[in-house]
């Protein structure tokens, strides 16, 4: 009888100890998130998409080229307001809202707190690139989380989507054909619904983001600044898009 009563009592401690257990992965996965968003708000000093040597340049954890434009038309397309001039490698750090980089080999690089995160909402990201392409024409963006290793890049021409590829933990947009120069970079590509991506397939896309921008655009920490005005750019906050 002991042995029956016994059984209801194991079966109980069996199940908080799976609740336990799961409120213990929760837990931990809400302060990665955490910990990410303070970094985009708060970040380190020189902080480096990959450790590198301090010497290195600094990569962003997410930016944006633009085509054909100047710094005062994307600073115009984005609303900023007193727009002060800012270091190449401050403003690369992304402790402002926006940083607009001078025009290196025809392209204009944006980063910042501003920009959207598609891990956040992945509507709020295509809306905001769609109306700056609108605005500017050929815009591409690009996104890599260190922590979790989401990633996402896209390519706009005239508020219209060419490309997009985010993962968020699963796929979160995918849009227009696979380009060249990602099957030259080997990414790893899954389809809505599809969860058999790995930890390993997702530290690999992550891995090859500037690998991708540099095909599409410009890789922003393999930029070779030729003059101090080459160095200097504008840094603001945004009243609107």
């Amino acid at each position: 009888m002991d042995s029956v009563n016994a059984i209801p009592l194991l079966l109980l401690a069996v199940h908080g100890l799976a609740l336990g257990i799961g409120f213990l992965i929760l837990g931990w996965m809400l302060a990665v998130h955490r910990r990410e968003r303070l970094l985009q708000k708060h970040p380190e000093p020189m902080q480096h998409f990959f450790p590198f040597p301090s010497s290195a340049p600094t990569r962003p954890g997410c930016w944006i080229a633009i085509r054909s434009v100047s710094p005062e038309a994307a600073k115009n397309a984005l609303g900023l307001d007193h727009a002060e001039p800012c270091s190449w490698a401050e403003g690369l750090t992304g402790g402002h809202e926006f940083f607009i980089s001078p025009r290196l080999n025809g392209w204009v690089i944006i980063t910042g707190m501003g920009l959207p995160n598609p891990t956040d909402d992945v509507d709020a990201t295509f809306l905001f690139l769609t109306a700056l392409s609108r605005k500017l024409g050929h815009v591409q963006y690009f996104y890599a989380s260190r922590l979790l290793h989401h990633h996402a890049w896209a390519r706009l021409d005239d508020g219209c989507v060419t490309r997009a590829y985010a993962w968020a933990g699963e796929t979160v947009w995918n849009q227009g054909p696979e380009t060249l120069p990602e099957i030259e970079a080997d990414v790893k590509l899954f389809n809505y619904g599809d969860y058999s991506a790995t930890v390993f397939d997702a530290e690999t896309n992550f891995e090859k983001v500037p690998q991708l921008a540099a095909r599409w655009s410009l890789d922003p920490a393999q930029v070779k600044l030729n003059s101090v005005h080459q160095a200097t750019g504008l840094a603001g906050e945004s009243a609107f898009i």
